[in-house]
């Protein structure tokens, strides 16, 4: 516990592990404890590690929030959406800031008076909406080229708003491409295209284009029949988007024909996410020949009225309320100077400010049904820095517990398994649980960082007399 386990000083400085040694991991502390705490003639005579490993994760969890040193932050160039995805450790923010070319941080502010709400799909006469047979693809005819799906290398291209899979005979690729789609609260659905799968001249059928709702995304891998290991490596397995198989829902299939197909009445009531999937391929194709297969007018529609509310947004992600503030026009950033020169009101316009708006920074809100930050439109490709506290759950290398506080996550885990028992008596669980908090006071003042000098160099900035 107090050894580098034998790092020499050269490794340690010539390394990229700086500064780890003043903590101890949570899977160290998972074992310490059994270690110390478990076994015949101690505390707990028996207790399975799973138990112990769920109390230790609550435990740096809460102590994360207010004992240990698990602030962190991130930096990202606001995208044109202006949508900022929360850290998936997030607990709460301390700051948000947008940093200027001088790498100055300014505060950017959360409005009150905004939000994303779910907005509800209403026909015009104000009913609200439960739709039968509405498409639930996006860019269901390829308008938007491939935009709204994911796609394998090897992919296709969109030609005259038609998806075109383009096969060299004798190359065996079965590339795809997919969309997810939302299917909660939906029983059956209906799935309709357009399609050609090419033949080759004779009685050889090459060309087999499917489209159909799979549990799973394309596969990556294209290569139709796979491969052996390349100088002994892991061969390659044939690729999934060449069989019917990969469609554990429903499919059409077009062999060597050009028409439009229909299945209806699909059972999806027991998925919440299922793949609008595309696979092309051209398997036994003669070398020489081209085999051409293609898609339009993709369908996915509810056969029975939905039973829940719908979204007005197609995707379920914004709300007028939400374009309406990321359109409107907002004051230029342009201020890279933390002095602020010549940006103060005259005197007129201070009257009946607003001190909350008094600013030209920028302003943001959470949206915690989405886990995204909004910003407002000033902010657009705009640097910003998001401070955060963490609830210190992640890898294995982020839980990690200060070494001076780990006395406290101890007998936080010892009370919480105690207290979990049916046979401690009350004055023996009181004990533990006052062992506990003088543990945890004890580890805040260790980890509190108050320094003197720091304290009286800020205080002396204090003593100005400001006259009014």
């Amino acid at each position: 516990m107090g050894l580098l386990n034998g790092t020499t000083h050269k490794e340690y400085y010539q390394g990229n592990d700086f500064g780890n040694y003043q903590f101890v991991s949570l899977d160290d502390v998972i074992n310490q404890f059994q270690m110390i705490y478990v076994g015949e003639d101690k505390v707990i005579p028996k207790v399975k590690r799973v138990d112990i490993a769920f109390h230790a994760q609550r435990a740096l969890a809460e102590l994360s929030f207010d004992t240990f040193k698990s602030l962190k932050s991130q930096q990202i160039e606001v995208p044109p959406s202006l949508v900022m995805v929360l850290p998936h450790d997030y607990v709460n923010y301390t700051k948000i800031s947008r940093v200027d070319r001088v790498g100055i941080k300014h505060p950017l502010y959360s409005t009150r008076h905004t939000s994303n709400p779910f907005q509800i799909k209403q026909l015009s006469t104000g009913e609200y909406d439960f739709p039968i047979n509405e498409n639930l693809i996006l860019n269901s005819d390829f308008s938007d080229s491939l935009n709204e799906y994911s796609y394998t290398p090897k992919s296709a291209e969109v030609e005259d708003g038609v998806l075109k899979f383009n096969h060299k005979g004798g190359f065996d690729f079965s590339p795809a491409v997919w969309q997810a789609i939302d299917v909660t609260g939906i029983d059956f659905i209906t799935i309709s295209a357009d399609g050609v799968g090419n033949a080759v001249t004779g009685d050889e059928v090459a060309g087999i284009l499917r489209f159909g709702l799979s549990t799973q995304q394309g596969d990556m891998n294209v290569n139709s029949l796979g491969a052996p290991g390349f100088n002994g490596g892991t061969p390659i397995p044939p690729s999934a988007n060449a069989s019917e198989d990969i469609f554990d829902i429903a499919f059409l299939e077009w062999n060597g024909v050009s028409n439009t197909q229909t299945a209806e009445n699909i059972d999806v009531s027991q998925y919440s996410v299922v793949y609008a999937l595309i696979t092309s391929n051209a398997l036994g194709s003669v070398a020489g020949t081209t085999i051409i297969n293609t898609i339009d007018n993709l369908s996915v529609t509810n056969s029975l009225g939905s039973d829940f509310l719908n979204h007005a947004d197609t995707a379920g992600l914004n709300s007028s309320s939400w374009t309406n503030f990321k359109t409107a026009d907002s004051v230029t950033v342009d201020i890279d100077d933390y002095r602020y020169p010549d940006v103060y009101l005259d005197g007129p316009e201070r009257y009946g400010l607003n001190p909350e708006h008094a600013q030209v920074n920028g302003d943001f809100y959470i949206d915690q049904r989405l886990g995204r930050i909004h910003f407002s439109s000033n902010i657009n490709g705009k640097t910003v820095i998001l401070d955060y506290i963490s609830d210190g759950l992640g890898t294995d290398a982020e839980m990690q517990v200060p070494k001076l506080a780990e006395d406290a996550i101890y007998k936080y885990i010892l009370c919480d398994i105690m207290s979990a028992r049916s046979n401690v008596g009350a004055g023996r669980l009181s004990y533990y649980k006052k062992d506990k908090f003088a543990a945890v006071r004890k580890a805040k003042l260790r980890l509190s960082n108050i320094k003197l000098e720091e304290l009286t160099q800020i205080l002396r900035g204090q003593s100005k007399i400001i006259k009014h």
